[in-house]
Protein backbone atom coordinates (compact mmCIF):
# COMPACT_ATOMS: atom_id res chain seq x y z
CA UNK A 1 0.00 0.00 0.00
CA UNK A 2 1.15 3.79 -0.63
CA UNK A 3 1.14 6.70 1.32
CA UNK A 4 -1.16 9.42 0.54
CA UNK A 5 1.93 11.80 -0.55
CA UNK A 6 3.50 8.54 -2.78
CA UNK A 7 -0.25 9.52 -4.67
CA UNK A 8 0.12 13.20 -4.62
CA UNK A 9 3.19 13.11 -7.35
CA UNK A 10 0.99 12.51 -9.69
CA UNK A 11 -0.72 15.71 -9.26
CA UNK A 12 2.13 17.32 -9.22
CA UNK A 13 2.98 16.07 -12.50
CA UNK A 14 0.29 18.25 -14.09
CA UNK A 15 -1.49 21.64 -13.32
CA UNK A 16 -4.22 20.87 -15.65
CA UNK A 17 -5.39 17.47 -13.92
CA UNK A 18 -9.46 17.36 -14.34
CA UNK A 19 -10.30 17.52 -10.91
CA UNK A 20 -14.00 16.94 -12.15
CA UNK A 21 -13.14 13.50 -13.99
CA UNK A 22 -11.08 12.57 -11.01
CA UNK A 23 -13.69 12.93 -8.43
CA UNK A 24 -16.26 11.30 -10.76
CA UNK A 25 -13.72 7.95 -11.00
CA UNK A 26 -13.20 7.80 -6.94
CA UNK A 27 -17.28 7.90 -6.67
CA UNK A 28 -17.68 5.19 -9.76
CA UNK A 29 -15.10 3.13 -8.53
CA UNK A 30 -15.89 3.05 -4.47
CA UNK A 31 -19.52 3.52 -5.02
CA UNK A 32 -20.44 -0.08 -5.65
CA UNK A 33 -18.52 -0.87 -2.21
CA UNK A 34 -21.21 0.88 0.07
CA UNK A 35 -23.52 -1.40 1.47
CA UNK A 36 -26.62 0.74 2.13
CA UNK A 37 -28.48 1.35 -0.66
CA UNK A 38 -29.85 4.68 0.72
CA UNK A 39 -26.16 5.96 1.55
CA UNK A 40 -25.06 5.00 -1.69
CA UNK A 41 -27.58 6.81 -3.02
CA UNK A 42 -26.80 9.68 -0.90
CA UNK A 43 -22.82 9.66 -1.97
CA UNK A 44 -23.54 9.61 -5.70
CA UNK A 45 -25.83 12.69 -5.54
CA UNK A 46 -23.16 14.55 -2.95
CA UNK A 47 -20.64 13.28 -5.35
CA UNK A 48 -22.51 14.72 -8.67
CA UNK A 49 -22.93 17.86 -6.80
CA UNK A 50 -19.70 18.47 -6.41
CA UNK A 51 -18.47 17.23 -9.85
CA UNK A 52 -21.29 19.81 -11.18
CA UNK A 53 -19.26 22.69 -9.84
CA UNK A 54 -15.79 21.22 -10.69
CA UNK A 55 -17.35 21.83 -14.57
CA UNK A 56 -18.34 24.77 -13.70
CA UNK A 57 -15.96 26.66 -11.21
CA UNK A 58 -17.07 30.02 -12.09
CA UNK A 59 -20.52 29.33 -11.24
CA UNK A 60 -21.46 30.50 -7.60
CA UNK A 61 -24.73 28.39 -7.68
CA UNK A 62 -22.96 25.19 -8.42
CA UNK A 63 -20.42 26.20 -5.61
CA UNK A 64 -22.71 26.58 -2.71
CA UNK A 65 -25.10 23.65 -3.71
CA UNK A 66 -21.84 21.44 -3.74
CA UNK A 67 -21.04 23.26 -0.20
CA UNK A 68 -24.21 22.00 0.92
CA UNK A 69 -24.41 18.40 -0.44
CA UNK A 70 -20.92 17.44 0.84
CA UNK A 71 -21.84 19.45 4.46
CA UNK A 72 -24.97 16.76 4.16
CA UNK A 73 -22.84 14.05 3.72
CA UNK A 74 -20.67 14.89 5.99
CA UNK A 75 -23.52 15.31 8.72
CA UNK A 76 -24.93 12.08 7.66
CA UNK A 77 -21.89 9.94 8.35
CA UNK A 78 -21.54 11.43 11.95
CA UNK A 79 -24.60 10.79 12.34
CA UNK A 80 -24.14 6.96 11.42
CA UNK A 81 -20.89 7.13 13.88
CA UNK A 82 -22.93 8.44 16.59
CA UNK A 83 -25.10 5.39 16.61
CA UNK A 84 -23.15 3.17 15.85
CA UNK A 85 -23.80 -0.85 17.54
CA UNK A 86 -22.70 -4.07 16.66
CA UNK A 87 -24.75 -3.89 13.41
CA UNK A 88 -23.98 -0.61 12.57
CA UNK A 89 -23.82 1.05 8.54
CA UNK A 90 -20.28 0.96 7.45
CA UNK A 91 -19.34 4.01 6.45
CA UNK A 92 -15.72 3.93 5.91
CA UNK A 93 -16.57 3.45 2.06
CA UNK A 94 -18.50 6.65 1.70
CA UNK A 95 -15.87 8.35 3.49
CA UNK A 96 -13.55 7.96 1.09
CA UNK A 97 -15.62 9.58 -1.44
CA UNK A 98 -16.38 12.35 1.36
CA UNK A 99 -12.39 12.93 1.27
CA UNK A 100 -12.17 13.07 -2.63
CA UNK A 101 -15.10 15.46 -2.35
CA UNK A 102 -12.90 18.09 -0.20
CA UNK A 103 -9.77 17.72 -2.93
CA UNK A 104 -7.92 15.45 -1.02
CA UNK A 105 -7.68 13.42 -3.60
CA UNK A 106 -4.18 11.58 -2.45
CA UNK A 107 -5.83 11.28 0.78
CA UNK A 108 -8.78 9.68 -0.95
CA UNK A 109 -6.53 7.20 -3.32
CA UNK A 110 -4.27 6.24 -0.06
CA UNK A 111 -7.31 5.19 1.83
CA UNK A 112 -8.70 3.26 -1.56
CA UNK A 113 -5.80 0.93 -2.67
CA UNK A 114 -7.03 -1.80 -0.19
CA UNK A 115 -10.25 -1.74 -1.64
CA UNK A 116 -10.19 -1.15 -5.28
CA UNK A 117 -6.44 -2.01 -5.41
CA UNK A 118 -3.64 -0.13 -7.38
CA UNK A 119 -4.30 -0.81 -10.77
CA UNK A 120 -7.69 1.18 -11.28
CA UNK A 121 -6.32 4.20 -9.08
CA UNK A 122 -3.38 4.39 -10.98
CA UNK A 123 -4.80 4.33 -14.67
CA UNK A 124 -7.67 6.81 -13.22
CA UNK A 125 -4.46 9.30 -11.88
CA UNK A 126 -2.55 8.95 -15.26
CA UNK A 127 -6.06 9.85 -17.20
CA UNK A 128 -6.80 12.87 -15.31
CA UNK A 129 -3.45 14.19 -16.02
CA UNK A 130 -4.88 15.51 -19.29
CA UNK A 131 -1.59 16.05 -20.29
CA UNK A 132 -1.18 16.28 -24.63
CA UNK A 133 1.32 13.34 -26.40
CA UNK A 134 1.78 11.50 -22.77
CA UNK A 135 2.23 7.45 -22.93
CA UNK A 136 -0.06 6.14 -20.80
CA UNK A 137 0.60 2.44 -21.23
CA UNK A 138 4.53 3.49 -20.63
CA UNK A 139 3.81 5.01 -17.47
CA UNK A 140 1.48 2.11 -16.30
CA UNK A 141 4.92 -0.48 -17.19
CA UNK A 142 7.02 1.83 -15.60
CA UNK A 143 4.64 2.35 -12.36
CA UNK A 144 4.18 -1.83 -11.87
CA UNK A 145 8.41 -1.63 -12.90
CA UNK A 146 8.83 -0.10 -9.35
CA UNK A 147 9.35 3.54 -10.61
CA UNK A 148 7.57 6.24 -8.62
CA UNK A 149 4.76 8.43 -10.61
CA UNK A 150 7.11 11.61 -11.03
CA UNK A 151 9.66 8.78 -12.76
CA UNK A 152 7.00 7.24 -14.78
CA UNK A 153 4.82 10.15 -15.62
CA UNK A 154 8.04 12.19 -16.57
CA UNK A 155 8.98 9.28 -19.07
CA UNK A 156 5.76 8.94 -20.49
CA UNK A 157 5.78 12.32 -21.32
CA UNK A 158 9.10 12.40 -22.91
CA UNK A 159 8.47 8.72 -24.81
CA UNK A 160 4.70 10.49 -26.10
CA UNK A 161 6.09 13.31 -27.67
CA UNK A 162 8.23 11.02 -29.55
CA UNK A 163 5.89 7.99 -30.97
CA UNK A 164 6.74 8.94 -34.46
CA UNK A 165 10.05 7.28 -34.09
CA UNK A 166 10.79 4.25 -35.87
CA UNK A 167 10.23 1.07 -34.03
CA UNK A 168 14.12 -0.06 -32.92
CA UNK A 169 14.36 3.57 -31.46
CA UNK A 170 11.22 3.36 -29.41
CA UNK A 171 12.60 0.04 -27.77
CA UNK A 172 15.96 1.29 -27.23
CA UNK A 173 13.73 4.29 -25.61
CA UNK A 174 11.68 2.00 -23.51
CA UNK A 175 14.46 0.04 -22.29
CA UNK A 176 15.93 3.14 -20.80
CA UNK A 177 12.90 4.35 -19.40
CA UNK A 178 12.40 0.70 -17.42
CA UNK A 179 15.87 1.10 -16.37
CA UNK A 180 15.50 4.67 -15.15
CA UNK A 181 18.24 6.07 -17.37
CA UNK A 182 15.72 8.26 -19.34
CA UNK A 183 16.28 12.10 -19.61
CA UNK A 184 16.34 15.18 -21.67
CA UNK A 185 19.09 15.10 -22.93
CA UNK A 186 19.25 11.45 -23.64
CA UNK A 187 16.24 11.83 -25.58
CA UNK A 188 17.57 14.87 -27.47
CA UNK A 189 20.99 12.65 -28.15
CA UNK A 190 18.39 10.08 -29.83
CA UNK A 191 16.42 12.08 -31.73
CA UNK A 192 19.66 12.57 -33.96
CA UNK A 193 19.64 8.58 -34.72
CA UNK A 194 15.96 9.21 -35.36
CA UNK A 195 16.47 12.07 -37.76
CA UNK A 196 19.46 9.83 -39.76
CA UNK A 197 16.92 7.73 -41.80
CA UNK A 198 19.25 4.88 -40.92
CA UNK A 199 18.37 1.92 -43.56
CA UNK A 200 17.91 -1.60 -41.87
CA UNK A 201 21.46 -2.85 -41.03
CA UNK A 202 22.30 0.63 -40.14
CA UNK A 203 19.92 0.88 -37.39
CA UNK A 204 20.55 -2.81 -36.15
CA UNK A 205 24.07 -1.05 -35.99
CA UNK A 206 23.32 1.92 -33.88
CA UNK A 207 20.86 -0.03 -31.79
CA UNK A 208 23.72 -2.29 -30.54
CA UNK A 209 26.31 0.97 -30.44
CA UNK A 210 23.05 2.47 -28.00
CA UNK A 211 23.06 -0.78 -26.06
CA UNK A 212 26.99 -0.16 -25.24
CA UNK A 213 28.49 -3.20 -26.55
CA UNK A 214 32.14 -2.17 -26.02
CA UNK A 215 34.02 -4.33 -28.45
CA UNK A 216 31.69 -2.79 -31.21
CA UNK A 217 32.32 0.64 -29.59
CA UNK A 218 35.99 0.35 -30.06
CA UNK A 219 35.80 -0.65 -33.32
CA UNK A 220 33.68 2.02 -34.35
CA UNK A 221 35.60 4.27 -32.75
CA UNK A 222 38.45 3.25 -34.96
CA UNK A 223 36.55 2.98 -38.09
CA UNK A 224 35.28 6.55 -37.18
CA UNK A 225 39.19 7.57 -36.76
CA UNK A 226 40.25 5.95 -40.17
CA UNK A 227 37.68 7.39 -42.46
CA UNK A 228 38.90 11.26 -40.47
CA UNK A 229 36.13 12.08 -37.67
CA UNK A 230 38.88 11.32 -35.24
CA UNK A 231 36.39 14.05 -32.66
CA UNK A 232 33.33 11.99 -33.22
CA UNK A 233 35.65 8.44 -32.60
CA UNK A 234 36.45 10.09 -29.25
CA UNK A 235 32.57 10.90 -28.40
CA UNK A 236 31.60 7.60 -28.97
CA UNK A 237 34.63 6.51 -27.07
CA UNK A 238 32.90 8.76 -24.35
CA UNK A 239 29.92 7.94 -24.19
CA UNK A 240 27.97 10.57 -26.31
CA UNK A 241 24.95 9.43 -27.69
CA UNK A 242 25.29 12.38 -30.49
CA UNK A 243 27.95 10.56 -32.41
CA UNK A 244 26.19 7.06 -32.82
CA UNK A 245 23.70 8.30 -35.69
CA UNK A 246 27.24 8.97 -37.49
CA UNK A 247 29.06 6.05 -36.33
CA UNK A 248 26.22 4.04 -37.92
CA UNK A 249 26.21 5.91 -41.04
CA UNK A 250 29.98 5.78 -41.95
CA UNK A 251 30.99 2.45 -40.43
CA UNK A 252 28.37 0.61 -42.43
CA UNK A 253 29.31 2.15 -45.35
Amino acid sequence: MHLASWWAQFLEASDRFDRAYLLEGFADLIGPHIAAPLLRREVKNAADAVIRSLERPASEERAELAREATDRLSRTLDRIADRATGGAIATDEAAIVLTAMRGDYAGAAAAAEPLVGRAKLQRLFLTTLRLERFDIPMALRLLEGGQSPREAVRSGHLIGRYSWWPSWLLRVVTERALAGTLDEETVAALDKCAYAELSPSQANLARKLLGGNDRLIDTAAERLADLGEPDAAARLREGDLTAVALAARLVSM
